[in-house]
């Protein structure tokens, strides 16, 4: 497993929990159009204690875009690797917007390399404002790609925020209660390709070493060739088949904070044995950097004491891209450390 910041808890801690043998399915139009929200928050409540993970259906995003932001993706990739180095993350400092080539990046480092290249964008900045703010980079051969990942990037953010509003009712809590930490969130859409593996393979090298999501929420569209796999309670991974219509979503590490570990960020990796190549759309949000997330009231008893102290959303985020990231190592070690406000979750 790999090195985490929120805890991985041996079950006699967790006797609540219980083992799942695929990833739960849950419709969200009973949120969407209000015919039923109580009902969605419980089935989203087991979904995320138990598994961390959910397939959603009737999401309301267009498949048109879905299919377009795919095909730019793949055009994107296709590009000479000469022309990708061109818009390194390394030139945004850190922004961390642009291109991750194959092993640029370990979730794992332990243990794993990724066999994966990335490109990362985020909304758009004239210049660098701090982590995770600044301008985007972009392809100048391929127009059309940042018009669509832009409004992909849009489309995600407006599904992150209803989605959250189940969370929120799934904890008993008001609907918008996310919201006033969120006027300037930080937010990712990450474009992923992963090359195909043959021969043995093992975990020193596999698309995506075992690790859990860093922020709050993540969305995830899928292409039709497999290779998620999600870590249930009896240490078996569990596939996450692509699922026609539906994204993967699960939560990261702030949310099991903020849940005191009510809620599990779960571990998870990509093992792409296919013999093709696998695309993946994943989508970020978190809340407003200086956003101190401390245990909710509500999850805190005399038998379930605060586990986490408060941190920031920025410095959190910062410190797990410090892990992963080695031209952030060298420069820039002292930055999450300087991540503070008022705003409490």
């Amino acid at each position: 497993m790999t090195k985490s910041n929120v805890a991985q808890l041996d079950d006699r801690l967790h006797a609540e929990r219980q083992s799942f043998d695929k990833v739960p399915l849950v419709d969200l139009a009973p949120l969407l159009d209000g015919s039923d929200p109580e009902r969605l928050a419980r089935e989203i409540r087991w979904a995320l204690a138990n598994a961390g993970f959910m397939y959603v259906k009737n999401h309301g995003v267009s498949v048109r875009l879905v299919d377009e932001t795919f095909a730019r993706a793949r055009a994107f990739f296709d590009l000479p690797t000469s022309e990708k180095l061109k818009l390194h993350i390394s030139n945004s400092g850190v922004a961390l917007r642009g291109y991750i080539e194959v092993f640029g990046e370990n979730t794992n480092p332990a243990k794993t390399k990724d066999l994966k290249e990335c490109f990362d964008v985020g909304p758009e900045w004239p210049t660098i404002e701090g982590p995770f703010f600044g301008p985007n980079q972009w392809p100048t051969a391929m127009p059309e790609f940042q018009e669509t990942v832009l409004l992909y990037h849009e489309a995600m953010k407006a599904l992150s925020i209803k989605i959250l509003s189940g969370i929120a009712l799934s904890l008993e809590l008001p609907a918008d209660f996310f919201q006033p930490k969120m006027k300037n969130p930080i937010s990712i859409q990450r474009l992923l390709h992963y090359p195909p593996q043959s021969g043995v393979v093992d975990e020193r090298i596999i698309g995506i070493g075992a690790h859990t999501d860093y922020g709050s929420l993540t969305i995830l569209a899928q292409d039709s060739v497999g290779g998620l796999q999600v870590m249930n309670r009896d240490g078996v991974w569990i596939e996450g088949n692509p699922i026609p219509d539906t994204f993967v979503i699960n939560i990261g590490d702030l949310i099991q904070k903020l849940t005191n570990d009510r809620y599990l960020a779960n571990l998870h990796r990509v093992v792409n044995t296919s013999g093709r190549e696998r695309y993946s759309l994943a989508f970020f949000i978190d809340g407003d950097c200086d956003a101190v997330i401390t245990p909710l009231d509500s999850c805190i008893s005399d038998d379930r004491p605060p586990r986490y102290p408060p941190i920031t959303c920025g410095a959190h985020k910062f410190a797990r891209f410090l892990e992963s990231f080695p031209h952030l190592q060298r420069e820039h070690t002292d930055v999450a450390t300087q991540q503070t406000g008022p705003a409490v979750l």
